[in-house]
Order: C-alpha cells, then structure tokens, then sequence
C-alpha cells in the first residue's frame, strides 16, 4: 500500500540489557525472587508456572504480574491449537496455585487468573509477533521515542530482536527490550 509517501525507516534504540538471565528450566530459589528486577521476576515466574502448564499440554502464552498498591494479579495465558476451555483455566489454576503456594515466588496475597489470550492477545516474545505478522498491533514503549510511548500500526513482521512496525507509509523498528507492552488489535470487516 503506497500513501504517496516515500517509505522511511525508524529505529528504536535499546534502553538497557539484562544483567541476570534464567535460562529454561532453571528455576530460581523463590525467597530470591522478591529482590530481583520486574524483567527478572518475569522470567522467574515464567521457569517457575511453564512446566506445569506444558505438562498439562498447553502452551504458556504469556503471565501478567500486574500489581497497583495493595491489589495484586498474577494473570496466566494459556494457549492449545484445539482451544481453551473454561474447565482448563479451572484445572490449570488449581496446579499452579499448589506450586505456587509451596514456592510462594509473590509476597503477600494476590489473585490468579488463568485465561486464554483471546482475539486482542498480548504478545510477549519475537516468535508470537512472527506468528502474527500482518496483524494490526499496539505498542507501548518503556520509554518515549519520537515523543511518544504508543504506537499502532500494521506488525510487518521481525528481523533479528526486532518488532517492524508500519504506520502512514512510514516503517519503525523496535528492539524487543524498548517494547512493555503489546497486543493484537482485532479488525472487524463491515
């Protein structure tokens, strides 16, 4: 699709690396947990819940672990090509919780919730958004580029760590890292 535009690039730079990394399978002390970065924590929890969701046949999507004062939720996502049912999520919650509770990774209380990613999905990792090449994405940066953190567009596709990213006629490239949040925004036909 040509707007008349040339076609320009942008590119996004980097805002930090990872300092400590968790490589599959390693799943860290969860007394340690609660003294590691968000981007840690996450990867933490994620060694910690993808071997019980795996087990039971499904793929870990994504986790959420969204936390405002008192109020905490650790949001699960659950994917499986013949679907998601609600008795899954139910299954799914109650293996989890029992890990959970003996490894007790989130101090404090919190609520769990386990769901599919639905027709809006979140998308965490380079492999979902090559999944989802030619979808229409939004984006919201860790830190501002161009004096702004959201972005939506047309996901162009990936190249090595980064998310291409297409909005009037001009093409943006996001490293993965710069990328908090991001999620398919469905299109409805008339």
């Amino acid at each position: 699709m040509s707007s008349g535009k040339p076609e320009t690039h942008s590119r996004v730079t980097p805002i930090s690396h990872l300092a400590f990394l968790i490589t599959p399978g390693q799943v860290p002390d969860a007394t340690a947990i609660g003294a590691l970065s968000v981007a840690t924590k996450h990867a933490a929890l994620h060694a910690l819940i993808e071997p019980v969701v795996a087990a039971m046949g499904f793929e870990l999507w994504g986790i959420d672990h969204l936390s405002q004062g008192k109020n905490s939720r650790l949001v699960i996502y659950i994917e499986r090509e013949s679907g998601v049912s609600v008795e899954d999520c139910a299954d799914i919650s109650r293996q989890v919780s029992a890990v959970m509770d003996v490894e007790d990774p989130i101090p404090g209380e919190y609520r769990l919730e386990v769901s599919s990613p639905g027709m809006a999905r979140p998308l965490y990792s380079l492999d979902q958004f090559t999944r989802f090449q030619g979808h229409h994405v939004a984006l919201k940066l860790r830190t501002a580029f161009d004096g702004r953190r959201k972005y939506q567009g047309l996901l162009v596709g990936v190249e090595g760590d980064e998310v291409l990213l297409q909005l009037d006629g001009e093409e943006y490239c996001f490293p993965i890292e710069s990328i908090d949040s991001a999620h398919i925004v469905p299109q409805f036909d008339d």
